[in-house]
């Protein structure tokens, strides 16, 4: 019978739900682990249950339970090795005169690899070190950059709560928090009072971002001028939590209602001005378009007739323009007439 149980691993606190046949896998329990990067050292945080036919793990495979070796074998890597290695990476760091600053290191279970954690401004070529620590201790060797966030999530352990850093206790992945998010929750600009442990805006104004949203969702907008049982006027302020809204009446008195007691809305007070001004620009272009198709077709009738004149008028005009031409050609004939007699 196979048995799916979560469990937390690698140094990152990676949270995943691995398979297993061992269904007495209990909370707090350490197990040995496949992973995509090998064999490692996992910790149970939810007890084992059935798994169903059609359903899948997204980690890989519990392998057993540890042994005490096993766990003495991890405290001498904790205590003696790990703070050996970062040394002499210092070291080599500092000889080669490489930009970056090793944060920890982290063994797979056996030994077979040793990871270390490193900060950086941009890209390092770090080659040459490597080639250094594979020769010093005979493993494969990986370096891996990491951001402040994730250093807070190696090395941090309690937050300005005085709880443990929600990182390094149930999150699987590090989402972006933005300032609007504070905002939304009226909570102090402070930069000092919304940062957490790695400098960067706290993660648990995302938790409650998406309710804000629905509640604030709900209420009329500022500026919106509502109808209550108490009085009517325009919004000014909000309490989301509270659902309660404060308007100013005409008369510039503040009166606070709450949601229930809205009976009605007529728009933001700049929307129906500017609703006003649209319509009557809206009039205003279509008059113009009316008095400019009527000066069209005043101009189309006034060409339509006079292009419908009485013809002797065109007649004699032509006339006269062709009596013209002729007393121009005799003239031009005499004056030839005359230059040959010369």
């Amino acid at each position: 019978m196979a048995y799916k149980v979560t469990v937390r691993y690698a140094k990152m606190g990676v949270v995943g739900d691995f398979t297993t046949e061992l269904a007495a896998l209990k909370r707090g329990d350490m197990v040995a682990v496949r992973t995509k990067r090998g064999c490692e050292a996992a910790v149970v945080i939810k007890a084992a249950i059935e798994l169903g036919e059609s359903a899948e793990s997204s980690g890989g495979e519990v392998l057993r339970m540890l042994t005490t070796q096993d766990e003495a074998e991890l405290a001498r890597i904790r205590d003696e090795a790990i703070p050996a290695e970062i040394a002499f990476c210092k070291e080599r760091i500092k000889a080669l005169d490489l930009p970056m600053s090793i944060v920890t290191a982290e063994h797979l279970l056996g030994g077979e690899k040793i990871i270390f954690y490193f900060l950086a401004d941009g890209r390092v070529d770090f080659r040459q070190l490597v080639k250094d620590i594979a020769r010093q201790y005979r493993t494969r060797i990986e370096l891996r950059q990491i951001g402040v966030r994730d250093e807070a999530r190696l090395l941090a352990e309690y937050g300005h709560c005085g709880q443990p850093l929600c990182c390094r206790s149930f999150m699987k992945t590090l989402e972006p928090v933005t300032m609007r998010m504070a905002k939304s929750q009226k909570a102090t600009l402070d930069p000092a009072k919304i940062s957490g442990v790695c400098g960067r805006l706290m993660c648990c104004l995302r938790y409650e971002d998406s309710l804000y949203r629905e509640l604030k969702g709900s209420l009329p907008k500022k500026g919106t001028i509502v109808t209550s049982l108490k009085a009517t006027g325009k919004v000014v302020s909000m309490d989301v939590l509270a659902q309660t809204i404060v308007i100013q009446t005409p008369s510039s008195n503040l009166v606070r209602i709450r949601k229930d007691e809205i009976t009605g809305g007529q728009g933001r007070q700049g929307d129906s001005k500017r609703a006003g001004e649209a319509s009557r620009g809206k009039k205003g272009s279509s008059v113009r378009s009316q008095a400019k198709s009527s000066g069209s077709s005043s101009s189309h009738s006034q060409r339509k007739a006079q292009g419908r004149r009485p013809s002797g008028r065109t007649s004699s005009g032509r006339r006269r323009r062709g009596g013209g031409g002729s007393g121009s050609g005799g003239a031009g004939a005499g004056g030839g007439s005359g230059r040959k007699q010369q």
